[in-house]
């Protein structure tokens, strides 16, 4: 019975983890980036991401309930906010 609480409680840290970086990461790229032309370039996405993870591996380390796969859903989740916040800011000027 701990087994399925501890693991249905590591899923949810989970998936919210991936949820918050997406959700900030969009927002930050929105607000923050929109005149910085580097954004718009293809790497950018995956360098984010990959800084998010570099950065959150140490942390998940120490903590429980949480593993490599809270690192990793974060640092997708960061890469993909950062691509959608590139798409909304081309959006908002039009550029395709």
């Amino acid at each position: 019975m701990f087994h399925f609480l501890f693991s249905a409680a590591s899923l949810g840290i989970g998936a919210a983890s991936g949820l918050v970086g997406y959700w900030q990461a969009r927002q930050f790229t929105t607000n923050k980036l929109r005149y910085v032309d580097a954004v718009h370039r293809g790497y950018v996405p995956i360098v984010a991401g990959a800084a998010a993870l570099l950065v959150a591996t140490p942390v998940v380390a120490i903590l429980p309930l949480v593993g490599a796969g809270t690192a990793i859903l974060f640092g997708g989740g960061v890469a993909m906010g950062v691509s959608a916040g590139a798409k909304d800011i081309r959006r908002r000027i039009g550029a395709g």
